[in-house]
C-alpha cells in the first residue's frame, strides 16, 4: 500500500470500472463488481490489488500472486494464479497506470494563503527563513534550518539539525538527523517510469518514498527520486557532490562518496564503502559490491564484485583496463606491427 502520508486513498473501484479505464476486457465478466483497492506488484499484492504482468521472466512471481486481479497479454492469461481475475489487454503496464491514477493519488499542497500549513508540526529551535514553504503534516525536528525557498511537501519528515538549502524542494520522503540538503537539491520527484500504450507513451505513476538516513550530504542541483512501489534509500553518512542523479528504487549503502555527474540508474544496489569517480554511470538492476571502486567517466553494465575497482567503457576490471590500454596505445603507435 502506498503510504497515506504521502498518496491519497481514492478507491475502491470495481473491476468493470478498472477495465473501461484501462481498454481492457474482463476474461470472466462474472467478476465485474470485484472490488479493487490499491495496486501493487505481483509478488507483494493480496485480494483487494490489482498488479500487472508483462515480463516472461515474472513467470513464477504470477503463478504465485495473490493480486485480486491482474492486467495480462491474452496469450498470458493462463500463467495467473487462480482466482486472479485476468483483464485481457495488448499493454498490460499502460493499463496498470490508468488502474493506478484511479486509486491513488499524491498528496499536493493546500491552496492556502499561509506558506507554512497549520497542520505541520515544528519542534522548538527549528529555524525558517523568508519564503520556506512547510506542507500539511510535514514534521521537522529541533534545530533544523530551512533557507530561503525551500519547500517541504505534505506528509514529509526531517530529522534533527539539518540543513536544507536555498530553493530545495522535498517531498515523499523520510529524513534523519543531521542532513544537509544543498541549494536546489529535488528530493522524491517521480522516477522515470514510462509504457507503451494504444495512444502513446504514458508515465507509470511512481508510489513509493525516498528514506535518507542519518549524516548524509546531497549535493547543489542533485536529484533523488523516489521508489516506483519501494523506497529509495541512501545510507547512513553516505556523501553525496553536486549534480548527481540517484533513480527510483536504488538502495545505496552506508558510507558511499559520489562526485560530481554520477548516475545510479532504476533498482541499482550499492554496498557500503563504495567510490564514485565524476560522470560515472550504472545501468539498471545491477549490485556494486561494498568497498568497490568506480572510475570516473566508467560504464558500467554488469554487477561489480565487492572490493573491486572497475573503470573504462564498458567498466571492467582496472588490471585488465590498463593491460587492453596499453596494448591499443602500442598498436596505434605501429610498435605492435610487423615490417
Amino acid at each position: 500500500m502506498p503510504d497515506p502520508r504521502f498518496f491519497d486513498d481514492m478507491g475502491p473501484a470495481s473491476l468493470q470500472e478498472l477495465a473501461r479505464l484501462g481498454g481492457a476486457e474482463l476474461a470472466d465478466a462474472s467478476l465485474g463488481s470485484r472490488s479493487i483497492a490499491h495496486v501493487a506488484p505481483l509478488d507483494a499484492a493480496d485480494g483487494r490489488a490489482v498488479s500487472f504482468f508483462s515480463d516472461a521472466k515474472r513467470r513464477d512471481a504470477a503463478a504465485a500472486t495473490q493480486a485480486g486481479a491482474c492486467f495480462v497479454r491474452p496469450e498470458h492469461r493462463d500463467l495467473l494464479a487462480p482466482g486472479c481475475a485476468a483483464l485481457l489487454t495488448a499493454h498490460p503496464q499502460a493499463a496498470w497506470a490508468t488502474a493506478a491514477t484511479r486509486l491513488h493519488a499524491p498528496r499536493r499542497h493546500e491552496p492556502l494563503s499561509a506558506s507554512i500549513h497549520p497542520d505541520c508540526e515544528l519542534e522548538d529551535g527549528v529555524r525558517l527563513s523568508p519564503g520556506v514553504t512547510v506542507g500539511q503534516g510535514a514534521r521537522i525536528g529541533r534545530g533544523t534550518h530551512l533557507s530561503p525557498g525551500a519547500v517541504i511537501g505534505p506528509g514529509v519528515t526531517i530529522g534533527r539539525d539539518c540543513l536544507i538549502g536555498p530553493n530545495a524542494v522535498i517531498g515523499f520522503a523520510i529524513i534523519g538527523d543531521r542532513v544537509s540538503i544543498h541549494a536546489g537539491a529535488v528530493i522524491g520527484e517521480a522516477g522515470f517510469g514510462a509504457a507503451g500504450g494504444p495512444r502513446g507513451v504514458v508515465d507509470l505513476p511512481q508510489l513509493g518514498r525516498v528514506v535518507i538516513q542519518d549524516g548524509v550530504t546531497v549535493g547543489a542541483n542533485s536529484c533523488i527520486d523516489r521508489g516506483a512501489f519501494t523506497d529509495t534509500t541512501i545510507g547512513e553518512n553516505t556523501k553525496i557532490d553536486n549534480l548527481v542523479h540517484v533513480a527510483h528504487n536504488v538502495r545505496l549503502g552506508r558510507n558511499c562518496v559520489l562526485a560530481a555527474y554520477t548516475g545510479l540508474s532504476g533498482s541499482t544496489v550499492v554496498g557500503d564503502g563504495v567510490a564514485f569517480g565524476g560522470k560515472a554511470g550504472v545501468a539498471d538492476h545491477l549490485t556494486i559490491g561494498s568497498g568497490a571502486s568506480i572510475g570516473a567517466s566508467a560504464s558500467v553494465f554488469k554487477d561489480v564484485p565487492a572490493g573491486e575497482t572497475w573503470t573504462g567503457f564498458p567498466a571492467r576490471p582496472l588490471k585488465r583496463w590498463l593491460r587492453e590500454t596499453a596494448w591499443l596505445s602500442r598498436m596505434a603507435g605501429g610498435r605492435g606491427t610487423r615490417g
